[in-house]
């Protein structure tokens, strides 16, 4: 059984992630901007989607392979920084993007905008990282099947990711109003979510640990 512990800390982890500014962000809050909420609610459960293949790959000990073909790991690890790094570029640079004051994009249907969020989400470094390397460390072997641990830890993230992610959809197109109204504000959400982006990317690449294997 999971420990209060690892599931506090879990949790914890997928807070700190979701309110992180990327890719799914990002989408979530085009979209919503954009094309409105209900767009970004459909946006949403592709997302969602997207977790669940994580959580399913996560049950049948994807860490295991990463532990034993190290250079996937690491090729993985690197295409994701290169990807944060982009975003912040993109974020920082003169003129450069927000996550509230997003381009006009063309209406999508709901088919293709479940997949859009489902493909975001599974190109998304950061979730990548979590199932790979971070969940497996709350799995206490001794406690039980290490694959109905995977399984309980990744309905938490899955859980407050989706809770966070929703209130970011419904709240969007206020902030969007918010900020463009007040152009200071909006240049420091854009420095804020650049240099947080390429703090990640840094320390990604930086980090030399190796993916925990839940299976040992």
């Amino acid at each position: 059984m999971v420990t209060t512990n690892a599931l506090l800390g879990i949790a914890a982890v997928a807070l700190g992630l979701v309110l992180t500014p990327g890719p799914n962000m990002i989408y979530l809050v085009s979209r919503s901007v954009t094309q409105g909420r209900r767009a970004g609610l459909i946006s949403l459960t592709g997302v969602a989607a997207g977790f669940f293949v994580y959580l399913l790959a996560a049950a049948v000990g994807i860490a295991a392979v990463f532990t034993l073909v190290p250079a996937l790991y690491t090729a993985l690890k690197v295409a994701g920084a290169v990807y944060l790094l982009w975003l912040a570029w993109k974020a920082l640079r003169p003129g450069g993007d927000s996550v509230f004051s997003p381009k006009p994009l063309p209406p999508d249907g709901p088919r293709r905008l479940f997949t859009m969020g489902l493909v975001t989400n599974l190109l998304n470094p950061k979730i990548a990282i979590l199932y790979v390397s971070l969940l497996p460390q709350f799995v206490d072997p001794s406690r039980g099947s290490v694959a109905t641990q995977s399984v309980v830890l990744g309905l938490v993230q899955i859980v407050v990711a989706l809770t966070v992610n929703a209130l970011i959809v419904l709240t969007a197109g206020s902030l969007a109003s918010f900020l463009s109204r007040r152009p200071v504000w909006l240049r420091a959400q854009r420095f804020v979510m650049g240099s947080v982006l390429a703090a990640l990317a840094v320390h990604m690449l930086t980090d030399r640990s190796r993916p925990a294997a839940a299976a040992t």
